[in-house]
C-alpha cells in the first residue's frame, strides 16, 4: 500500500508541474486500487456453525429443524466385536452415515456399564471362566457391572481405541469422541457397587488407557468427564501430569444448581482456561430436576444465569440438549446453538503487493478445533483459523489477490457444509 501511495503521489506531482491535466485520471486508479471486488461473507450469522451448538440424539424428531449441526449416540463394544480380534465395524458406519445423510456430524460414546441393562462386554470375554461381571442395583435398577480385575477386558479396550484411532482418526463424519468408565462412561458409579480394580478400572490401568488415548487420536478430539477430578475414582490428583494429555471435556450436569460449587471447581482443577485453547468443551444439560431441564434455556436459566453467559464462561462448544424442545421453541434452540462455539467476523480486507490481508476476530466463545482457512480462487490463508481464541483478532495473509470470492475451507467438514463469516469491512 505504502508503495502504491508513492506511486500516485508521484503522478500527482508530475500532472500538477503540468498544469493539472488529467485529474480524472488519477482519480480513477485511487478508486480503482482501494475497491475490494471480492464477495463472500454474510451481515449476520443465521445459521449454525458445523461441529457447534445444542446437540440432539440422533433418533431425535427434531434433528433436522435448522437448529442443528451435530447428534450424539452411544455405541455398544459388543456390536463390533463378538469374537477375540475380529472387528465388523458396519454398525458404526451405518450410524455415522445416517447422521451424515441430514449434513450433521456425530458425537460419539462408547460405554461398558448403562443403568437398568447388561454390559456391552464381548461375548467372548463374557464367555472366559475367571470372567465374573457384578450385579448391583442402581436407581432401582437392575445393573450389570464389568470385571476390571480380567486382563482380557483391559487388553481388549485398548485394543478397541487403538483399532478405532486406525479407521476413524480422520473421519469427517465424526466431530468429536467422548470416553470413560463407570455408568454411561462418566466416570463414576454414584449409584452402585461402587469398587477400584473390579467394578471400576484400577488407576494404574487408567493411567495407562489415557496415556495410550493421547497416542492413538492424532486428529480426532476426544473428551472426558469432568468427574476425574475426583481423586477417590481416578488418578489425576495423585499424578497431576496426565492434565499435560490433550483432552477436551464434557460436563454431564451442566447448569445445575451446585454447578458454582462443584462442578466449576472440577474445570478449575482440570485447567479450563488453558484446555479449551486445544480441545473442546461440551456436556449435556443437567437433570437433576424437571425445573433445571425446563429452565436451562429460559432468558435466566434455572438459578439466576443464562446459558450464553454460561457459553462463554466455561467455553462451550456444544451441549446436549435432547429433551429442549419439550420446553422451547426451535427458534429459541437456534439462537442458543449460534451462541455456541466460535463465530467469524473479518473487520478489513486489504490487498499489498499481491497479498490480501484479512483482520479477523473471533466473536463466539470457543475457537475452532480442526484447521480451517480462508481462502481465494484455492489459494488459503498461510495460518489456520484453528489459532484464533475467542475475543481475539489477528491478520490472515493469503499470498493471492485475485477478485474471486473469500470462502472458508476445512477438511473437517461434509461436502455440503459451509463455514460462515460476518464481512465487516
Amino acid at each position: 500500500m505504502k508503495n502504491l501511495l508513492l506511486l500516485i503521489l508521484i503522478n500527482v506531482c508530475l500532472l500538477t508541474s503540468c498544469g493539472g491535466e488529467n485529474k480524472n485520471t488519477i482519480e480513477e486508479v485511487i478508486d480503482t486500487t482501494d475497491s475490494i471486488l471480492n464477495k463472500g461473507g454474510v451481515t449476520k450469522i443465521t445459521k449454525v456453525q458445523p461441529m457447534t451448538g445444542i446437540v440432539v440424539w440422533d433418533g431425535n424428531p427434531n434433528a433436522n429443524s435448522g437448529a442443528h449441526t451435530l447428534e450424539f449416540s452411544y455405541m455398544l463394544f459388543d456390536e463390533i466385536v463378538s469374537e477375540k480380534g475380529v472387528y465388523n465395524w458396519q454398525v458404526v458406519d451405518d450410524k455415522l452415515n445416517a447422521i451424515a445423510s441430514r449434513n450433521h456430524q456425530a458425537i460419539l460414546r462408547f460405554r461398558y456399564a448403562y443403568v437398568g441393562k447388561t454390559t456391552s462386554v464381548p461375548s467372548y470375554i463374557k464367555e472366559l471362566p475367571d470372567y465374573e461381571e457384578t450385579k448391583g442395583i442402581s436407581e432401582n435398577k437392575e445393573t450389570w457391572f464389568p470385571d476390571w480385575s480380567h486382563q482380557e477386558l483391559k487388553d481388549f479396550t485398548l485394543e478397541f481405541y487403538e483399532k478405532f484411532a486406525q479407521r476413524y482418526d480422520d473421519d469427517n463424519r465424526l466431530a468429536f469422541l467422548q470416553v470413560g468408565f463407570g455408568l454411561w462412561g462418566e466416570y463414576h458409579i454414584y449409584d452402585g457397587p461402587f469398587e477400584l480394580g473390579k467394578t471400576f478400572p484400577s488407576k494404574e490401568f487408567q493411567t495407562s488407557f489415557l496415556t495410550k488415548m493421547d497416542s492413538f487420536f492424532v486428529n480426532l478430539k476426544w473428551s472426558i468427564s469432568i468427574d476425574v477430578e475426583d481423586g477417590n475414582v481416578t488418578p489425576f490428583r495423585s499424578n497431576e501430569s496426565l492434565l499435560n494429555l490433550s483432552f477436551g471435556l464434557f460436563d454431564d450436569s451442566f447448569m445445575s444448581k451446585e454447578h458454582k460449587s462443584f462442578n466449576e471447581q472440577r474445570f478449575k482443577f482440570l485447567e479450563l482456561n488453558t484446555r479449551y485453547q486445544k480441545a473442546p468443551i461440551g456436556g449435556e444439560f443437567n437433570y437433576y430436576t424437571q425445573y433445571d431441564q425446563e429452565n436451562v434455556l429460559s432468558p435466566s436459566g434455572p438459578y439466576g444465569e443464562s446459558y450464553e453467559s454460561f457459553a462463554k464462561r466455561f467455553f462451550v462448544s456444544y451441549m446436549i440438549g435432547n429433551d429442549q424442545y419439550k420446553y422451547q421453541t426451535k427458534e429459541r434452540i437456534k439462537e442458543a446453538s449460534i451462541s455456541s462455539g466460535y463465530k467469524f467476523e473479518v473487520i478489513k480486507f486489504e490487498k499489498v503487493n499481491g497479498k490480501s490481508l484479512l483482520t479477523v476476530k473471533n466473536i463466539g466463545c470457543a475457537p475452532i478445533y480442526y484447521d480451517a482457512y480462508f481462502s481465494i480462487n484455492g489459494n488459503k490463508s498461510t495460518k489456520s483459523l484453528k489459532t484464533l481464541m475467542p475475543n481475539q483478532e489477528s491478520v490472515f495473509t493469503i499470498n493471492y489477490d485475485g477478485n474471486e470470492d473469500l470462502i472458508i475451507i476445512c477438511d473437517k467438514l461434509l461436502s455440503e457444509q459451509t463455514i460462515d463469516f460476518i464481512r465487516s469491512f
